[in-house]
């Protein structure tokens, strides 16, 4: 378990990085005068692959140690991205930063420390059980009642709400580390000697698990392109440590044989550490994008000191009127 904590901590590390590096390349195709696609751009590219190196030490980690000792390790992603965008986008490091990463750092270790201590081992069979218990069964369905809700409120009503993108992006986790810990489990039981590669439920969960990480990744990217990271992180390590706890709960009894003091003591570092995130995100200013303008003093004819600001909506860069207001010149 030292060995998945310790996988998680440096993951979730590289994780915030790719974060900050993708948020800077939204801003500077923000600010040019002829924005290119961001896919387009090689520093998003960097920042994807950053992301993925990131997701497979995550995905190492979950074949060691549980899920409710795996997820909470995001603050470590949190905390990265408090700093790092300092770095990266030019903000500035405040008191309630520090007292918020402080907080959640705390609360990690309460975590770390009170999370379950029990070794299971991953059969095929085990994970087919738990696939049809009704616990689980009526878990998935309403993860995916709640799922249709949102997104008919993001396709049909144009509603993009960082909580709605972020909701979204938690409830597919929530089948994401399900069905990572499956595999990775399985894999290493494998590695071992136990072959469970032969099974059919392997192969439908590595299916569910890239499906689901891959429109897990829309979310979050549309989420990055809207919102600053040091919103977007702190937010989705709430919501994606809440789902994954509960998940691990669900689907593989993570709790099942815990002591009632190591379960209060668990909460209170999970309280403790949304408390250090939501420090860290709360008064963050909105970044405003420097706005190209023309300066009317430096056009030919024109004596005014005035800015005149380029119309987003046109595809000329701006407009100047004349003495009768009636007709246009392009400057």
């Amino acid at each position: 378990q030292l060995l998945g904590v310790l996988l998680a901590a440096a993951s979730n590390f590289l994780i915030s990085v790719s974060l900050s590096i993708q948020k800077c390349a939204h801003l500077r195709l923000a600010c040019q005068t002829e924005p290119k696609p961001y896919y387009k751009s090689k520093l998003w590219w960097c920042g994807i692959i950053l992301l993925g190196l990131g997701e497979v030490g995550n995905f190492t980690a979950y074949g060691f140690a549980p899920i409710v000792l795996v997820a909470p390790l995001g603050c470590v992603s949190v905390i990265g991205s408090a700093f790092i965008s300092v770095l990266f986008v030019k903000q500035t490091m405040r008191a309630a930063d520090i007292l918020g990463g402080t907080l959640a750092v705390a609360g990690t270790y309460l975590l770390v420390t009170f999370a379950p201590n029990v070794p299971q081992e991953l059969t095929a069979r085990r994970v087919q059980n738990n696939l049809v218990s009704w616990p689980f069964l009526v878990y998935v369905i309403l993860e995916i009642i709640i799922f249709c809700i949102l997104l008919y409120f993001y396709k049909r009503k144009a509603v993009k709400h960082i909580v709605v993108l972020l909701m979204m992006v938690a409830l597919l986790a929530s089948l994401t580390v399900i069905t990572v810990k499956a595999v990775a489990g399985m894999i290493t039981l494998s590695v071992k000697g136990k072959m469970q590669l032969t099974y059919p439920v392997f192969y439908i969960m590595l299916i569910l698990m890239a499906t689901s990480c891959v429109f897990q990744v829309k979310f979050l990217n549309q989420a990055m392109h809207l919102y600053r990271a040091t919103a977007v992180v702190p937010i989705n390590f709430v919501f994606f440590t809440t789902s994954a706890i509960i998940s691990g709960v669900i689907f593989y009894q993570e709790f099942q044989s815990a002591a009632l003091l190591s379960v209060f003591m668990f909460l209170f570092g999970c309280l403790l550490s949304f408390l250090g995130v939501f420090i860290i995100a709360r008064n963050k200013k909105e970044e405003h994008l420097q706005v190209p303008y023309i300066d009317c003093g430096r056009i030919p004819g024109q004596k005014l000191t005035g800015k005149i600001q380029p119309d987003s909506y046109s595809s000329c860069y701006g407009t100047l009127n004349n003495e009768d207001d009636s007709v246009k010149t392009q400057s």
